[in-house]
């Protein structure tokens, strides 16, 4: 299994946000993974490839954002788990096979994806989807699921990365089968699938 990198970068500009872009696909070949807005408007460039190529266009992006970068996260060696999230893969399960659901929401999308990559690596759960969409207030949230326990530390695992930008953590034991169906659909605006 190839190592994949994953940067996110927030531009208070959506003008220089989309220089950024340019600059950076012009920098090093990844892939553009989300060019958009977000409340409450910033303009967000989430990008995946080669941890060189990666890292490359990262520093791109940031040397010319300057000023106008209001926040960035990189990830060297993101969890291949979160990397189909973020493409669009979800998984699927019927509430008889669900323990436990962790929500984690964070009130910056940067992070709140950084401790996504640390809740899945740290203990034994799965990722069943996440959402960094307009529509959130600039939020962002995911949802693991496994054995109680691991969801604990899942969730603690994540509100160490998060700190102060930790909006709101809830575990639900033993999900109803009706919330599960609607928790786990296509959400209304996703990435494309590659």
């Amino acid at each position: 299994m190839s190592t994949e990198a994953l940067s996110l970068i927030a531009f208070a500009s959506l003008a220089r946000g989309l220089r950024a872009l340019d600059a950076l696909v012009k920098k090093a070949p990844v892939e553009v993974l989300e060019a958009n807005l977000v409340e409450p408007g910033k303009f967000l460039v989430l990008i995946a490839g080669g941890v060189g190529e990666v890292e490359e266009a990262h520093a791109e992006a940031l040397l010319i954002g300057d000023d106008e970068v209001v926040g960035a996260m990189l990830l060297a060696d993101a969890h291949p788990a979160l990397l189909a999230g973020l493409r669009g893969h979800v998984a699927r399960l019927s509430a008889d096979e669900l323990d436990c659901l962790g929500v984690i929401e964070g009130k910056a999308i940067p992070v709140t994806l950084h401790a996504a990559d640390r809740a899945i690596k740290d203990a034994n759960v799965t990722l069943a989807g996440l959402r960094l969409t307009g529509g959130l207030g600039g939020r962002a949230y995911f949802i693991v699921y496994g054995a109680q326990h691991d969801v604990e530390a899942s969730i603690e695992a994540a509100e160490n990365i998060l700190g102060d930008a930790c909006h709101r953590t809830e575990r639900i034991a033993r999900p109803h089968a009706e919330m599960v169906a609607w928790l786990l659909r296509p959400a209304p605006f996703h990435l494309p699938q590659a």
